[in-house]
């Protein structure tokens, strides 16, 4: 199985692609052409299926509507011209500060600094 942060590039990669094509040929260009509001909705729906695959127990349902909803918030991501990179140094110094008990300063820390 490819490595997660690899998946991460190769969509965004692919979404930024999106950017370029016809509305008509591509959903994520559709979602593009339809404008931030039009993405943020689909956001809230996943967010809405997510939990209720986690109400419901369905443990192969939570993880397809977990990727649902992933996939969707890299779409937003890429409309505002961000990098899931952006996220994943979010998420490492948060973790620095959960791993260390303090702030971290250097914001460009990455993942891989921890596994």
């Amino acid at each position: 199985m490819p490595e997660h942060d690899t998946i991460l590039t190769q969509l965004a990669d692919v979404l930024d692609q999106r950017k370029q094509q016809s509305p008509d040929t591509s959903y994520v260009a559709s979602l593009y052409a339809k404008g931030l509001d039009s993405i943020l909705k689909k956001i809230g729906e996943e967010a809405t299926e997510t939990v209720i695959a986690a109400k419901s127990g369905d443990t192969e349902q939570i993880v397809y509507e977990t990727a649902d909803l992933w996939f969707h918030c890299l779409v937003l991501l890429a409309h505002q011209g961000l990098h899931p990179d952006a996220v994943l140094a979010e998420l490492a110094r948060r973790f620095w500060f959960i791993w260390t008990g303090r702030k971290s300063t250097e914001k460009a820390i990455t993942l891989k600094f921890f596994i």
